[in-house]
Order: structure tokens, then C-alpha cells, then sequence
């Protein structure tokens, strides 16, 4: 997935406007301005990088004169102590982007970390992990490019990228007397041309009678593993399947097994840990103009 630049520079400036508005006061009262230095970026913890160019980018938004050299690449995988980047320059400027780029950094990093070890869970199996838009608002860009970098897929970005009929949606039309099998009808003959239809479902002839009404994809909502098992089996080949609900590390694996062709994740996205990255200052660097 590649970022498009605008989109970024308009997320990294609402982040650095709720920072320094108002200006950095402690910076601006004991740095001297004509101070320069290096300072680096590592890790303190173990997991996939996610963020750099991000990261970068913050700084040169401050400072263009400054020198940011990345030492690693997102994708790659870090350990306690390892440098990731090293930044010259302008030590009031490094200091006023520290907190905007880590928070970037740490959690992206995060989401790709997490990722990752979702899919370490499948390994060997042939089964996709994807994330949901259970997203931080105005971050959803950036988490599920981090979700890539952890090896992982996208699902919907936005409510026009596919038809995904839900309980709700369900709910509303039974009261107008529609059927499930009215409801995929209708979907199917005003979904825009190369739009998937995907349906919610919590049992097997629920499964079943969206599949006959041409549902492509079915979502297997809180179903047990044995269930999507059983479903799966019933299906015919070319219906995909979609396992959702409550999913973890410790039974992602187990649902993997059932068969599904995709495990969607809401948690990849909005409860992953940050990694740990710290920026500290060279004292050996400094020195004023």
C-alpha cells in the first residue's frame, strides 16, 4: 500500500498543530536556538517497524534543514537497543517533533507488531488476516498501512469500497417484511458494478440462504469454530467465508482451521500495544553555532 503524500502531510499537521499552536514554551525559554546536536531513535522493545518515513517527514515539517537518516525500513524487525534513525540539526527543533513523531512511530509499530503475530498464529494455513475500520478517527489511513507492513490485509477503508449487509441493516428491512434472501437480491442488483456483496450471519441457514440469494462473501459473526466448520462444508466453493467476532491470539489459530478464507480483526487495529521507542540526545554532539 502505498501512502498518498498529501494525505499524510495533512495528518502529520493536525497532529504537530495539537503539540506546538501554542508554541513550545520550554523549549523556546532554555534552548538556545543556534544549538545544534544529534539525537538517535531505538527501541526497547522487540516487534516490526512501522512509521519511519512518517516520522521523518514530522521533522522536516519543523526543520527542512535538519538531516534525518533512517537506519531501518518498515517491515523490519527490532530489538531492545537497536537504532532505527538519527537526527541532526536544530536541537529546538528535534525537540519540538519528539513526542509527534514517536507517538507515529510507537503506534504504527504497534498495529504492524500485532499483525505480525497474528499471522505467525496461522502459519501454514490459507487463511487471510485483515483488519475492520475499527480505526482511531482521521488515523485510519495510517493504521491500515501499518496493518500491511505487518504482513496483514485491508479490509473496507470506507463505507463505498463494498456492500457488507449487518444485523442492523437486517433488522431495519424485516420490518418492511424483506427476507434475507430479499435483502441479497436487492444488494446484488444495486450494488455499483465490481462491488462484492457480503452478509452478516449468526447460524448456518442463515449462511445458507445468503448464499443461494448469490451473497459472494458471508461473515461468520460469533460463530463457534466447529459452526464455521460446518458451514464452510455446506457452502459452495466459490462463496468466501469471513470469520468475525471476539477473535484473539490464543483462538485465532483454531478458527483459521475451520477453513474460513479470512479472519477480520478488529483488535490489530484498535487495542494494539505501542512499541516502545525512545529519542535521546548525544551530550557528546552538542555544541552552538
Amino acid at each position: 500500500m502505498k501512502l498518498a503524500q498529501k494525505q499524510v502531510d495533512e495528518i502529520i499537521e493536525t497532529a504537530l498543530s495539537e503539540d506546538i499552536s501554542h508554541g513550545d514554551v520550554t523549549t523556546r525559554a532554555l534552548i538556545p536556538p543556534q544549538q545544534l546536536g544529534k539525537a538517535y531513535i531505538f527501541s526497547k522493545s522487540e516487534g516490526i517497524l512501522a512509521g519511519m518515513e512518517i516520522a521523518k517527514r514530522v521533522f522536516l515539517k519543523l526543520d527542512p534543514s535538519l538531516e534525518v537518516q533512517l537506519l531501518k525500513s518498515d517491515g523490519e524487525k527490532i530489538k531492545p537497543g537497536d537504532k532505527v534513525a538519527t537526527i541532526f540539526g536544530s536541537v529546538a527543533a528535534i525537540l519540538k517533533g519528539e513526542r509527534t513523531a514517536l507517538n507515529f512511530l510507537q503506534h504504527l509499530s504497534g498495529i504492524a507488531s500485532e499483525t505480525a503475530n497474528y499471522i505467525a498464529k496461522t502459519e501454514g494455513l490459507s487463511v487471510k488476516i485483515t483488519d475492520t475500520r475499527k480505526t482511531v478517527p482521521g488515523l485510519r489511513l495510517l493504521q491500515k498501512y501499518a496493518v500491511g507492513v505487518g504482513g496483514g490485509q485491508n479490509h473496507r477503508f470506507h463505507l463505498g469500497d463494498g456492500i457488507l449487509i449487518k444485523d442492523n441493516h437486517l433488522a431495519a428491512l424485516r420490518v418492511l417484511d424483506m427476507s434475507l434472501k430479499e435483502v441479497v437480491a436487492k444488494a446484488k442488483e444495486k450494488a455499483p458494478k465490481g462491488l462484492e456483496v457480503e452478509v452478516e450471519v449468526g447460524t448456518t441457514e442463515e449462511a445458507l440462504e445468503a448464499a443461494a440469494a448469490g451473497a459472494d462473501i458471508i461473515m461468520l459473526d460469533n460463530m463457534s469454530p466447529d459452526e464455521m466448520r460446518q458451514v464452510v462444508s455446506l457452502l459452495p466453493s466459490h462463496v468466501k467465508t469471513e470469520a468475525s467476532g471476539g477473535i484473539t491470539l490464543d483462538s485465532v489459530r483454531t478458527v483459521a482451521e475451520a477453513g474460513v478464507s479470512r479472519i477480520s480483526i478488529g483488535a490489530i487495529t484498535h487495542s494494539a500495544k505501542a512499541l516502545d521507542l525512545n529519542l535521546e540526545l548525544e551530550p557528546q554532539t552538542l555544541r552552538l553555532l
